[in-house]
């Protein structure tokens, strides 16, 4: 509107003489405006003024019309004759405007003005103006011939504002794309550093696990790393690779549960040049790039079997060959290794290898559950506080009594993730202020409810099949979840990761 609104004035100068035309458009309560467009190419949009009590009076009118204008310059007084189609005849006013605008027609000159109004939907939204240099300018047919080029700027600005409102609803849905991404990408990062690297904690049993990996730290010893989901597993492999004889070697890490098995098999060992489609050049694994430093696997018992048998020669023999060579590479790499699953179990049911898993099991360090060391959550709502407060850019001011209370008194069976995530819920959340119970969330404040483990029936004589077994049970729990995957795996008790892995050894 403001664009074409010159040519608007000269299509209209044609019917109705005037020096100068606006387009104001009336505040929320109707108190005020603002001069939306101009004809002359003056700066608009911020220029609001207060309507003098009798305009406002004639907001309903179809028009009115200032005639014969005399205007004070030091008051900003503006007298005429005023007329509207409500009056049957011409009245002296006397109006009182903001100074810049009155000036602005004593520049101009002008002596009469003519107001009609802009109507979206039945209703005043703004209105119309012409000023001229003459006296008497306007009158009732000049104001019907008006109320008609009123009408097409209505519909000019009601197109625009859809407009408006559809980039304005664009914009939201980019914003919401943008944060979204983000979401995913802290959800990756957050799932790949499995909590702040820091080690945190003053209870005995995160001391004596820290005791068991300052020992092993001084030598090359496999070392594996056990316990459940979140409880800081990466952290204590960082802790042995900057404690050990490798520190200024690098620390590489790969989550054996995240990959398929040609995937995993690709990214661990490294690949020549045509080894499969789309390898157009060599690329070393993660043995390699960890050279002189640590390797660490994570969720080392969602290996498949094939992999299993090339990585026991790594520990054994100390070499591999990429996928696709025939070149015997050496492996100068210490393995630390984690999982959340019995391996002696999987290994029982000829899931996991009986020589890989003594490999592996030469130092075991079970790392504690959380709910078995409260008296860290304290040390690790500072560090968590501070660390997710420079991230946010919005620093918590603190945290209430009730709410560490919750905090102190929830079971965490997500362990240390599951606590970073509800602290970095709480910061964004209290913005800046005191961390209080409506930040946490819902489930902190009801106990968790454990699983029912069915009792097992007799076992016939001949045997049963466990892998069937787990077969069905991933079925019926696909059933259940309705093919939603998420909600199978929590109904298995098992990692996304980890469904998809029996998904894909099943066909499922």
């Amino acid at each position: 509107m403001r664009e074409v609104f010159q040519k608007v004035s000269a299509v209209a100068r044609q019917v109705i003489p005037h020096e100068l035309l606006e387009l104001g458009l009336l505040n929320e309560d109707a108190s005020g405006a603002r001069v939306y467009a101009v004809s002359e190419g003056e700066e608009t949009g911020t220029q609001e003024f207060r309507l003098p009590d009798v305009v406002r009076g004639s907001l309903g009118a179809a028009f009115f019309i200032l005639s014969d204008v005399e205007i004070d310059s030091t008051s900003g007084r503006m007298r005429g004759l005023f007329y509207t189609n409500e009056l049957a005849e011409e009245r002296p006013v006397e109006l009182i405007l903001p100074l810049e605008r009155v000036q602005r027609q004593i520049a101009l000159g002008v002596r009469s003005h003519m107001r009609v109004p802009v109507n979206l939907k039945g209703e005043m939204v703004g209105a119309l103006l012409f000023f001229s240099r003459n006296p008497r300018q306007y009158n009732p047919e000049l104001a019907e011939a008006a109320r008609r080029i009123a009408d097409h700027v209505a519909l000019a600005v009601a197109h625009q504002r859809l407009a408006e409102e559809q980039r304005r609803a664009d914009e939201a849905r980019e914003r919401a794309a943008r944060l979204e991404e983000r979401v995913v990408a802290l959800t990756r990062e957050l799932e790949t550093k499995g909590g702040s690297h820091q080690p945190v904690g003053v209870s005995k049993e995160w001391k004596e696990t820290l005791a068991l990996a300052t020992k092993v730290a001084d030598t090359d010893t496999t070392v594996l790393l056990t316990g459940e989901s979140g409880t800081g597993k990466e952290v204590v492999a960082r802790f042995l690779h900057r404690a050990s004889r490798r520190a200024r070697g690098p620390f590489v890490a790969l989550n054996c549960a995240a990959l398929p098995e040609q995937l995993l098999e690709s990214e661990l060992f490294g690949s020549e040049k045509g080894a499969f489609t789309g390898s157009v050049a060599a690329r070393p694994g993660r043995i390699e790039q960890a050279a002189g430093g640590v390797l660490f696997l994570d969720e080392v018992g969602e290996m498949s079997p094939a992999v299993q048998a090339k990585f026991l020669r790594v520990l054994q023999e100390r070499e591999f060959q990429r996928l696709g060579g025939t070149r015997a590479l050496k492996a100068d790499v210490r393995v630390v290794a984690a999982t959340n699953r019995d391996l002696a179990e999987a290994m029982s049911r000829g899931n996991f290898r009986e020589d890989l898993y003594y490999r592996l099991h030469v130092f075991e360090i079970r790392l504690p559950p959380l709910r078995e060391r409260p008296e860290d959550i304290p040390a690790l709502l500072e560090v968590f506080l501070k660390e997710i407060g420079e991230q946010v850019g919005r620093p918590a001011a603190g945290i209430s009594r009730e709410a560490r209370d919750k905090l102190l008194a929830y079971a965490w069976p997500g362990n240390v993730r599951e606590l970073r995530n509800a602290v970095e819920r709480a910061v964004i959340l209290c913005e800046g202020g005191l961390i209080t119970s409506e930040h946490l969330p819902m489930s902190l404040g009801r106990a968790p409810v454990p699983a029912a483990v069915p009792e097992p029936g007799e076992i016939p004589g001949g045997g049963i099949d466990l892998e069937a077994v787990e077969r069905a049970y991933v079925e019926q729990a696909l059933k259940q979840a309705g093919n939603n995957k998420s909600k199978a795996a929590r109904l298995l008790g098992l990692t996304r990761a980890q469904l998809y892995s029996r998904l894909e050894k099943y066909g499922l």
